[in-house]
């Protein structure tokens, strides 16, 4: 990075990672190989993709440099979103009352990988069942609960299923909070 330069703090989500045996990557070669390339204060968050990272480029650049050096280094061509600190933060504190409340439900922040909208995906999964699922959105963060024992029959639930499942990477409630306090945005 360039002295003099705007740096912002990124939080990196790298979609895939880590899940169910697939698409291994062990974080501390990851958080050097996003050192060596430049980008300041790499750190990650548990073993499932979560970067937090400095940079003085656009989110569109850390986007793509982040895509291609997973391709290069891990053989890996997975999507990645990517949000400053501030975004991520601003999202979380105007998040639904009811987000992360029971503990009897699945709290979920589905984040939307760019170029697609929050907009765009909600309208593509269509109208929740109501009585079996909440949501709401902020920027490109939409949160979701469902009770445990109805979530099989929520359409956010099976979201995997569908087109628009390629256009996001989800994190449950205690790892979008703890991202959003671990980049101090």
């Amino acid at each position: 990075m360039a002295a003099g330069l705007d740096i912002t703090t990124y939080v990196v989500l790298l979609r895939g990672i880590n899940v169910g045996g697939n698409n291994k990557i062990e974080m501390g070669k990851l958080k050097t190989v996003f050192a060596a390339f430049g980008f300041a204060d790499v750190r990650t968050y548990i073993n499932s993709g979560n970067v937090i990272l400095s940079s003085d480029k656009n989110a569109a650049a850390v986007q793509s440099d982040c895509r291609n050096l997973v391709l290069r280094h891990f053989d890996l061509d997975i999507a990645v979103a990517v949000l400053t600190s501030g975004e991520l933060s601003a999202a979380i504190a105007d998040a639904p009352k009811w987000w992360g409340k029971g503990g009897d439900a699945k709290h979920n922040a589905i984040f939307v990988i760019s170029p697609a909208t929050a907009p765009e995906v909600l309208d593509e999964m269509g109208e929740i069942k109501t009585g079996y699922e909440q949501i709401g959105f902020h920027g490109s963060v939409i949160f979701w609960s469902a009770p445990l024992e109805t979530f099989s029959r929520t359409k956010y639930g099976t979201m995997s299923k569908r087109a628009a499942y390629l256009k996001v990477t989800v994190r449950n409630f205690n790892t979008a909070r703890n991202l959003a306090r671990l980049a101090g945005g």
